[in-house]
Formats: structure tokens, C-alpha cells, sequence
């Protein structure tokens, strides 16, 4: 080959990727309309290290251009799907914070181009810790084995595998794996259980991993739902033995509830477990420690067996009857005591939201769960429904905000009866028509994410909204995706999604080989 055409070979190419590059067309009809996207991103609130916002055009066109912009910076796309380039993406998010960041989208078919009505992207300066954390089970009822703990780095679209179920299944019998929790955001100090045919919990804490079996005798039902401690090595669990129903005529698929449960604290340097709360007649669940660790947050339901004695089928016909309340215990570091339990929220008195006449006198009811407290202790974040604890199938699932540590006479709108906290209101700006559920705070306390079922009441998708100093959300907004329309073709759901700080580096074959060390027997529990 000459020395000319070596020369003209990268003129060529240079002048092909010119002509292939999307150009903002100068003549377009303008329409009064947002375009229709999935996902829906249109003026929402982003975090500044956020992964590019990739979507796609719903309405049919020839060509698409999208044109991002903020001051004299742009980025453009061409298109039915857009997708910004990682690096690109993260250059116009550094000079849009505090700002926003214009979208305009073209269209083009049979031959003439329209213009959209512009939106904004608002960038907010607050960052959001750069991994989640999440399981993705098939939304089926008999089948699970086919499930992963996954994590995911939302600055861009690295996915990596924390747990594989799969790698601890064989035809001795089923397997599970559930419920992980992490201390502090911590990726290194990590718990995660397993059910079943390799049954128990394992512990990562600084490099170590270990399995301990935490069904011990004198539990009313195995560890389920884990907190860890903010500074010590101490997790609270709740103890439940959860059963399942199938509606035959609700528009809710199933029912998930317990016949019993109870509060235990699980010490990991020492391996002993001591009960914090099994009072009859009572179902605690779903601890969570406030961010100094001086108290111990819970949700309990007040429930009476007729005869005394568990009976299932009789709880199964009063399961409406369950509604929980959100209490809170003090806690000693130093001697690991529990103070009196005190009510932070009487949830069963709040009247439910119905169409009943106006002057008619509301039913009242509700049942509130999963308490969440944000980083500086000022926010208690929850989940409410008209009854039960799994409001993952309850369509009437809705997060609520509560400000903690405001006395009910300093607001003047609650009795003392109802609780230490002020007033507690639905976080609307968050909620839709479908379940809200699983929720948790980013380690700055300016994010929450929570599993959302808004798409089509049946797959949960993991969403973010920007919470303000006065507890204030916004527009929430989907975990963003390398492929726009991924979540469309994805038959799984994301189940408790944790925020993290960096990625968990021990290997699924490091977690299914220490699960496989032994199967579990009930050992001796210390009561305190």
C-alpha cells in the first residue's frame, strides 16, 4: 500500500463517523406535548454521580435525535433508543450540578422532523453511595431456587453476582438464600441466610466469613429480618414463622403474614443470642437500630388466639384483624440491656383513606412497617397498608415520613396516645397506585431507594427520589439500565435493595463453599 492511501484511509474513516454523527435538524414543527419515554425521566432529580438516564422513545419515528444540554455544553443522540455515553454523561452531569439539564427530543417521519416540549433532568449536588445491593427472584409462588444476590455500581452499569443459589442446590433438597444486610454501608461486614437443604447464616466482618447456626432452642421461629448494630458487632433479628394464603377473589394475589414472632439480638463475637422482646400476645418484627445504636425500632402487632394456643386456620380468617404499630426500645451498649418498650406511632388509630361520604365517621386502622431512620436521626421512613406486615403484596402500600423527636403539643394536631414522634403523612410524591415496599437511605440521608411494583403490579423495580432538609421527596426516578427497556424484558424482581459504599469482593463460590460446611441443628438460647 502507497504512502498516499495510508494517508487517505484515516481521512475516510474520520469523514464516515463525521457523517454518522446526530445532527439537531434546523427545520421541525413544534409540538405542545412531552414525548412518551420509558423510563420516565422527565423532571426528576438526579444524583451527581448517577449513570447516564438511557431511554427510549415510545412513539414511532424514522429518526430520533435527543439533544442534552446545560449552559454552553450538549450531548447528542440519534436514535429510537437513547443512550449517552458513560463518560460523556458524567462530564455534563459535573457541569450541570446545582442546575439542570435540558432534553430535547427530535423525531422524524416520512420526511418531516417535530420537536417534543423540552424537559428538565435537575442534578442535584448531593452524591448517592455507588453501589446497590439487591436479590432477583421470579415473582413465583412455588418455585425459588433460581435466585441471585446481586450488586450493581449505579455510577454505570457494572453487575456482578455477591450469592448464587443455584451454586448450593442438588436433588437432596431445596435451598434459598435471603435477607442480606450490611453494617453501616459497609460492603466488608455482611450477613446473608440461607434456607433449607444448607440452612443457616453466614457472617463476613473485616475478611472473615463464617456460618452460624442461629436456630436456637426457645426461638419461636427462625432469624429472619436482620439490623445491624451502628458501631458494635451485634445484630437484632426478628424470629418469625411465616406462612402464606392465596386470595380467591382480591385483587391482591397473595397473602404473607405470621402466626408468631419475636425480637432477638445475636452477638457475633460471641456467638450467643438473648431475647429483647417475646411478649404474649404479640408479634414484633423488623428491627432497625437509630444511627447512634441508642435505640432499638420495631414494628408489633397486639393479636389474641381464641383458644389461647396458635391456630393457623383461625389466624388465616382474621388476618385483617393484624395491625402493626411502630415501638422503640433504649438500649445499653455497655451492659447490652433493652429499656420498656414505648410507641412511636399508634398506626392502628390512624383512620383509612376511603370514599365513605363526607361527614361520615372514618374507619380507622392502619398498619405500619419496615421503620427506616435516615443518617441524622431526624427522619423515620416507613411502609403503610390497612393491615398485615408483607405489604410487598398489598396494592395499597404507600411509604410514609415521619420527623422524629417533635412532641405532639408542639404541632398541635396529635394526642399524646399516638405516639412520641410528630405527625406522620404519606410521602405522596413517592407513591403510586401499585405496592411501595422495601426502602432504605443512602449514607448521606439525601436518597432513599425502594422497591416499586408501579409498572404492572407484579415485578418490583428499584426506584430513587431526592429527600430535602424539611423531609421533602421528588419525583422518584428507576435504577437506569444499559439497555433503555431492559426492566421490560426482565421477568425478575429486585428484592431489598441496599445502598453501599463499594463493592462486595468475596466470590459466590467463597459463599456457597462455606454455606456447604454443615447443616444446621438447633443449639441452646441464653434469655436475658
Amino acid at each position: 500500500m502507497s504512502k498516499t492511501s495510508l494517508l487517505v484511509l484515516p481521512m475516510l474513516l474520520l469523514l464516515m463517523v463525521a457523517c454518522h454523527r446526530p445532527h439537531v435538524p434546523t427545520s421541525y414543527k413544534q409540538l405542545n406535548m412531552l414525548p412518551k419515554i420509558y423510563p420516565d425521566y422527565a423532571d426528576v432529580t438526579v444524583p451527581v454521580n448517577i449513570a447516564p438516564l438511557r431511554f427510549e422513545l415510545l412513539s414511532e419515528a424514522d429518526e430520533v435525535v435527543v439533544r442534552f444540554a446545560t449552559g454552553h455544553d450538549e450531548l447528542l443522540t440519534a436514535g429510537q433508543k437513547s443512550r449517552p455515553n458513560v463518560d460523556d454523561w458524567h462530564q455534563l452531569l459535573a457541569k450541570a450540578q446545582g442546575g439542570d439539564i435540558t432534553v430535547e427530543v427530535y423525531a422524524e417521519s416520512g420526511g418531516s422532523w417535530v420537536r417534543f416540549k423540552p424537559f428538565a433532568i435537575h442534578v442535584s449536588t448531593d452524591s448517592i453511595d455507588p453501589w446497590l445491593c439487591y436479590r432477583l427472584i421470579s415473582p413465583s409462588y412455588v418455585s425459588y431456587e433460581e435466585l441471585t444476590i446481586n450488586q450493581r455500581c449505579i455510577e454505570n452499569f457494572d453487575e456482578r453476582v455477591v450469592a448464587d443459589n443455584m451454586l448450593c442446590s442438588d436433588e437432596s433438597g431445596g435451598q434459598c438464600i435471603n435477607c442480606h444486610s450490611f453494617q453501616q454501608y459497609n460492603p466488608r461486614r455482611m450477613q446473608l441466610h440461607a434456607r433449607q437443604n444448607y440452612g443457616g447464616t453466614l457472617i463476613a466482618y473485616d475478611g472473615e466469613l463464617k456460618k452460624v447456626n442461629l436456630q436456637r432452642d426457645g426461638m419461636p421461629g427462625v432469624a429472619v429480618y436482620p439490623a445491624w448494630h451502628p458501631t458494635e458487632q451485634l445484630i437484632a433479628y426478628s424470629c418469625n414463622t411465616t406462612m402464606q394464603a392465596f386470595h380467591t377473589v382480591d385483587i391482591d394475589k397473595i397473602e404473607v403474614f405470621d402466626s408468631q414472632s419475636s425480637l432477638v439480638l445475636y452477638d457475633v463475637q460471641h456467638d450467643t443470642v438473648s431475647i429483647i422482646d417475646d411478649q404474649p400476645n404479640e408479634m414484633a418484627t423488623f428491627p432497625t437500630w437509630s444511627p447512634d445504636g441508642s435505640q432499638l425500632y420495631y414494628c408489633s402487632a397486639h393479636f389474641e388466639y381464641a383458644a389461647d394456643t396458635i391456630d393457623t386456620e383461625e389466624l388465616l380468617l382474621r388476618t385483617r384483624e393484624l395491625k402493626y404499630n411502630l415501638y422503640r426500645r433504649s438500649f445499653d451498649a455497655a451492659t447490652h440491656q433493652f429499656g420498656e418498650r414505648e410507641l412511636v406511632l399508634a398506626a392502628d388509630s390512624l383512620p383509612i383513606a376511603t370514599d365513605a361520604p363526607q361527614g361520615d365517621e372514618p374507619r380507622r386502622g392502619m398498619s405500619a412497617t419496615l421503620p427506616r431512620i435516615s443518617p441524622d436521626g431526624r427522619w423515620l421512613l416507613f411502609t403503610m397498608g390497612e393491615y398485615g406486615t408483607f405489604h410487598i403484596w398489598h396494592r395499597d402500600a404507600d411509604l410514609w415520613m415521619m420527623e422524629l423527636g417533635v412532641r405532639s403539643e408542639e404541632l398541635g394536631v396529635r394526642s399524646e396516645e399516638l405516639g412520641v414522634g410528630g405527625e406522620a403523612h404519606p410521602l405522596v410524591e413517592c407513591n403510586s397506585p401499585c405496592a411501595e415496599s422495601y426502602h432504605s437511605w443512602s449514607s448521606n440521608g439525601r436518597w432513599i431507594v425502594f422497591s416499586s411494583r408501579r409498572h404492572d403490579g407484579v415485578f418490583t423495580r428499584p426506584f430513587f427520589a431526592h429527600i430535602d432538609e424539611n423531609g421533602q421527596g421528588a419525583k422518584p426516578f428507576e435504577l437506569p439500565s444499559e439497555d433503555p427497556d431492559y426492566h421490560l424484558q426482565l421477568l425478575k424482581s429486585y428484592n431489598v435493595p441496599e445502598l453501599l459504599r463499594g463493592p462486595v469482593t468475596i466470590s459466590p463460590q467463597a459463599i456457597a463453599s462455606k454455606l456447604k460446611e454443615f447443616k444446621t441443628k438447633r443449639i441452646m438460647i441464653i434469655r436475658m
